[in-house]
């Protein structure tokens, strides 16, 4: 696909949810601050402002090189595209449909274009344009030089979105990362694995040391879990 079918694809998208939500884009999702995108209730606990606040950038673990990461990205979309926001990925063709349902992803707001290819960054700004959310995969290996980034995080700002970067992001408000991850279920030689403890850890502006605190991404039936200890049931692997 060239890259001016690709970006055309991004604008399709758009123009698909507008239709769909007669081209009112979502804005009041609360009865609390609209600035803020909500979050399940074990991440809103962590987060500063207790949401993904809009206008800003959130760096999150690279999907291919830290467990839990992919699970970690749709606890952080799910809550807020079941109140009504629009999810836009980019770059990211091993995401499970499946997995996003289970975690309470809304799958008719969710807009994926799995391989942008060298059009990257045109099909993120065009999704920016129009999505609450929008995750992007594979910065890195597209070039996006530092210039890039900047215009990127602007955009956000100005369209009150979020960016969600699966990767690093030298500059972003937030950083994430999991660690000590851990599966739960299975006993001596009996069981079945129902629950993933992962350790998830902030750093950024205004954020003191050592924040973070233990989830279960993902917990039983596939959302977010608060970090108890649950029954022997299975779920589907998100990663």
């Amino acid at each position: 696909m060239v890259a001016v079918d690709k970006l055309e694809l991004a604008r399709g998208l758009l123009r698909q949810m507008e239709e769909r939500s007669d081209g009112v884009r979502a804005v009041e999702l609360t009865d609390g601050d609209t600035r803020v995108l909500p979050v399940a209730a074990p991440l809103a606990r962590l987060l500063p402002a207790g949401g993904l606040r809009r206008g800003s950038t959130v760096a999150l673990p690279d999907p291919g090189r830290a467990t839990g990461a992919t699970s970690l990205l749709l606890a952080l979309v799910a809550e807020a595209s079941g109140q009504g926001a629009w999810v836009g990925v980019v770059g990211r063709p091993e995401l499970g449909l499946v997995a996003a349902a289970e975690a309470g992803v809304a799958l008719e707001r969710l807009a994926l274009v799995p391989h942008p290819g060298d059009d990257l960054m045109a099909v993120t700004v065009a999704l920016l344009d129009g999505m609450d959310l929008v995750a992007v995969a594979g910065a890195a290996r597209a070039g996006v030089r530092a210039a890039d980034r900047q215009r990127l995080a602007a955009r956000a700002r100005q369209r009150g979105a979020v960016l969600l970067s699966l990767g690093p992001w030298p500059g972003a408000d937030i950083e994430l990362s999991c660690t000590s991850a851990r599966w739960e279920g299975l006993g001596a030689g009996h069981g079945r694995l129902c629950a993933r403890r992962v350790r998830v850890e902030l750093r950024g502006r205004g954020l003191g040391p050592g924040r973070g605190g233990q989830l279960l991404l993902p917990a039983r039936g596939g959302a977010v879990g608060g970090g108890t200890r649950v029954a022997d049931v299975p779920v589907a692997v998100a990663g």
